[in-house]
């Protein structure tokens, strides 16, 4: 018998060109312009969690005797779509492209700069 209410994970993998670390720009949301390195990707799901975008407040109740219950604020995913990388020397948003080096190693870099990310 299946359970109703639980999701099917989605057994594709997309192949996401932002990575944990980068610097990301907002383009479109209620949290257009800000800027954030991204804390994790969802593959699966093609969304990044943002640091210090998209922050949801969630009331937590008291789990033990004497404990108070609290406020707890945290990032919630945006959908890969939505961020583009962001160039903190240019001050720039740019799309991605990934090459080959000259000793054969792919890489990822700015199109709209040139700037070599890793």
């Amino acid at each position: 018998m299946a359970i109703p209410n639980m999701q099917k994970k989605p057994s594709n993998r997309i192949k996401m060109r932002i990575r944990k670390g980068d610097t990301v720009q907002v383009i479109n949301g209620k949290d257009k312009g800000k800027t954030g390195e991204v804390l994790r990707t969802i593959p699966f799901q093609n969304r990044v969690v943002v640091e210090g975008v998209n922050v949801r407040t969630r009331h937590v109740k008291p789990t033990q005797e004497g404990e108070s219950g609290r406020i707890v604020t945290e990032e919630a995913s945006l959908h890969a779509s939505n961020v583009m990388i962001y160039s903190s020397t240019k001050k720039v948003a740019s799309r991605v492209e990934i090459f080959v080096d000259k000793d054969g190693a792919k890489k990822r870099r700015l199109k709209k700069t040139g700037e070599v990310i890793d």
